[in-house]
This record gives structure tokens, C-alpha cells and sequence, in this order.
């Protein structure tokens, strides 16, 4: 089954894929301008991979992560998906992404950290 992951932020939305069920690659990731514009990225992205589940990075035990799943749930809700969506706890995947690229890569806002996170929350989502 072909899997793909999807951290949403404001400003960027990680993406990483799965197509074998054991090998895990980020992607590049989709800036952000406006919901409507990342949502239509987002679908066009899982289309063209031929994605026959999505796993969508949430928050648990965050401050505001109540206020966040209700973001990531109505984003969700724009892509109008005709596949299978999971949910997987993202808590802490975006520091694990910093630490694990420290001196690999410098840290720009452009989007791989985001993409390494969504890495590891599909990764954890595979482990299930």
C-alpha cells in the first residue's frame, strides 16, 4: 500500500511517502500561501503518487493542541479525499527532526525539517 504523511503547519506543510511499506523518503514540502492553494498542492501531490492512505501528523498534550487538531482536521476536511486517513501523534517529531539533521543540512524555512518530521510520524505510524 502506497502511504503517505503529512505535517501540517502554518506556514509549511511536511510531506514524506512510503511506497513499499518499510522505506520511508521525505519530500519536498508544500509552502503554504493560503488553505485553499496548499490543499489543491496537497491532492495534487497524493494523485500524482498514486497515495492510497494518508497519515496526518496531530498534536496531543500540546498547550493549544485542541485548537491545532481543529485546524488540521478542517484542513483536512479541504482536500476531500476519497482514501483512508489515519491520524499519528506527532508530539516531538519536529525537534527530533532538528536533532537528527543538526550539521546535515542549515536549518532554513524551507521546508525540510517539516519533511523529516513528517518522516518520523510515519515511520512511528509503520511501527503500529
Amino acid at each position: 500500500m502506497k502511504l503517505a504523511c503529512i505535517d501540517v503547519g502554518l506556514k509549511r506543510i511536511g510531506v514524506a511517502i512510503c511506497l513499499d511499506g518499510n522505506i520511508v523518503v521525505p519530500q519536498n514540502a508544500i509552502l503554504r500561501k493560503n488553505r485553499n492553494q496548499a490543499a489543491r498542492d496537497v491532492k495534487t501531490f497524493l494523485k500524482e503518487w498514486e497515495i492510497e492512505k494518508l497519515i496526518v501528523g496531530l498534536p496531543k498534550d500540546a498547550e493549544s493542541s485542541e485548537e491545532m487538531e481543529r485546524r488540521i482536521k478542517h484542513f483536512v476536511s479541504l482536500l476531500e479525499l476519497d482514501i483512508e486517513v489515519a491520524y499519528q501523534d506527532e508530539q516531538s517529531s519536529s525537534i527530533e527532526a532538528k536533532e537528527l539533521t543538526m550539521g546535515i543540512f542549515k536549518h532554513k524555512k524551507d521546508g525540510k525539517i517539516d519533511s523529516v518530521a513528517a518522516k518520523i510520524i510515519l515511520e512511528r505510524w509503520l511501527k503500529h
